[in-house]
């Protein structure tokens, strides 16, 4: 059974990730479209990143579409996911699917589907997409020769998305600041994006990792504080005053302070938010995923701004900025988008914010994070994931429904079932239990204001899942 998990399909390849099930899927979304645009011309975009068989997927999935006659915008080349929802933005094509796995591991594969907004599709769309799926495994047929290729056309979207991205970041305080950068592409598709903007800008950069490897060098392509030791040492070694990373495709960040230190993501996303309403004075809505720190909470408060808090997935933060209804929204993961961008997570525009950040405070990285916690106090998370098991999914079903009181010798302040279950505490500290919508994994998250309380807090979560 193909699903649509928090962000696309994903599955090992030659598994459940084969090119029949490709076809399966792309036709799929071809009859949806026909169906949702009746009587309208359709073009659809699509992308890849650089994992191994990418490419072929996407002129795989080109031929589909061409076949239905449904006009294809193919990319000349792997690209990041933001630089293609702004090209259905701008072309005003009807969606686009990107394949990709974004971090999972080398062995994986996906297909992510983008609507005409350029943003993630909802559940009620990709829950109509997999009805379609579900039938068509029933009765589909390789077509081994396809008709009609003249509905796709090659292009780039590279030049377009770097000269919508110059606008959006302060280049020329960042220069005369003097910063210097360190860059770990992760052999992804923000070679020659990220790196190449800086250039362009004569900010100067140190990169590593700038080319293809569908191994990813033997790692998963996320930004994890082991993934990144090699931008650790580039930092301290070439004295920068930041280490930027993105993932395969280029839409989730990893950042390193002018130490040598990673910084949490959720610090990051803290960070980031502060200097847009204390420094760039924005006002308006905060959203953030249950998942994510309250130390976003505690900014927002600072300032008067409501948060809205959403299940675990890019996508219904993307659908309030479509709504108008924040300026910025982040999720642990290293997910961030704010007004007047894209409904797409982007990863190099944060890491640039960052820099921008440090060039117009005059404040390290290392300095930031310290003037944060003083101002709003230092917050700790934690995480540990379970191996899904039908006894473990009914056990948290059960504490759905019936929720405990007390945990870890605390009394339960609140309870939210947004995605899972998350107990609220006194001091903002909390606990959140939920199915990975990625893998087969039940996530546990803690957050409180020492490490400590926050190994009891996952210890008496995980004793709840036996």
């Amino acid at each position: 059974m193909i699903r649509f998990g928090t962000s696309g399909w994903r599955a090992v390849m030659g598994g459940e990730f084969t090119f029949h099930n490709v076809r399966i899927v792309v036709q799929a979304i071809a009859d949806h479209l026909r169906a949702k645009f009746a009587g309208r011309p359709i073009s659809l975009l699509v992308n890849y990143d650089t994992r191994f068989l990418s490419e072929r997927y996407a002129a795989e999935a080109a031929k589909v579409l061409s076949h239905n006659r449904i006009h294809v915008f193919l990319s000349e080349r792997d690209a990041p996911s933001q630089a293609q929802a702004h090209q259905i933005r701008k072309r005003g094509a009807q969606g686009g699917i990107n394949f990709t796995a974004s971090f999972n591991p080398p062995e994986y594969n996906g297909l992510k589907y983008t609507t005409e907004t350029g943003a993630p599709a909802m559940p009620d769309e990709t829950r109509a997409l997999e009805e379609k799926i579900d039938r068509l495994q029933k009765s589909y047929r390789f077509t081994p020769r396809y008709v009609g290729q003249e509905y796709i056309e090659k292009i780039d979207l590279r030049s377009d998305y770097l000269a919508y991205l110059q606008t959006k970041v302060d280049f020329d305080a960042i220069r005369k600041s003097g910063l210097r950068a360190g860059v770990d592409l992760l052999y992804g598709t923000s070679r020659e994006y990220l790196d190449e903007i800086l250039e362009e800008n004569r900010i100067p950069v140190e990169e590593i990792h700038g080319f293809v490897d569908p191994y990813f060098g033997g790692i998963a392509p996320s930004c994890t504080e082991e993934n990144l030791a090699e931008l650790k040492r580039l930092v301290v070694e070439k004295k920068c005053d930041l280490g930027i990373a993105t993932d395969a495709d280029g839409d989730r960040f990893g950042i390193v302070d002018d130490e040598g230190r990673v910084v949490i993501q959720n610090i990051a996303l803290a960070l980031l938010l502060h200097y847009l309403v204390a420094v760039k004075g924005w006002r308006g809505g905060v959203g953030r995923s249950v998942a994510t720190t309250h130390l976003i909470d505690r900014i927002a408060r600072a300032y008067g701004l409501p948060v809205i808090k959403t299940a675990v997935g890019f996508k219904y933060l993307a659908d309030l900025w479509l709504r108008d209804e924040i300026i910025f929204g982040g999720e642990e993961s290293a997910s961030f988008a704010v007004r007047g961008h894209l409904p797409e997570k982007d990863g190099i525009l944060a890491g640039l914010l960052l820099a921008e950040m440090i060039a117009v405070t005059g404040r390290s990285l290392a300095e930031a994070i310290a003037d944060l916690f003083k101002t709003y106090g230092e917050r700790v998370g934690g995480q540990k994931s379970l191996s899904l098991t039908p006894a473990r999914e009914r056990q948290l079903r059960r504490l759905i429904k019936l929720p405990p009181t007390r945990l870890a010798g605390r009394p339960v302040v609140g309870i939210e079932t947004i995605d899972g279950i998350k107990f609220d505490f006194d001091e903002d500290d909390w606990l959140l239990l939920r199915l990975s919508g990625t893998e087969p994994l039940i996530r546990c998250y803690a957050e409180a204001g020492s490490r400590k309380d926050v190994r009891a807090l996952i210890k008496a979560g995980l004793e709840k899942l036996p």
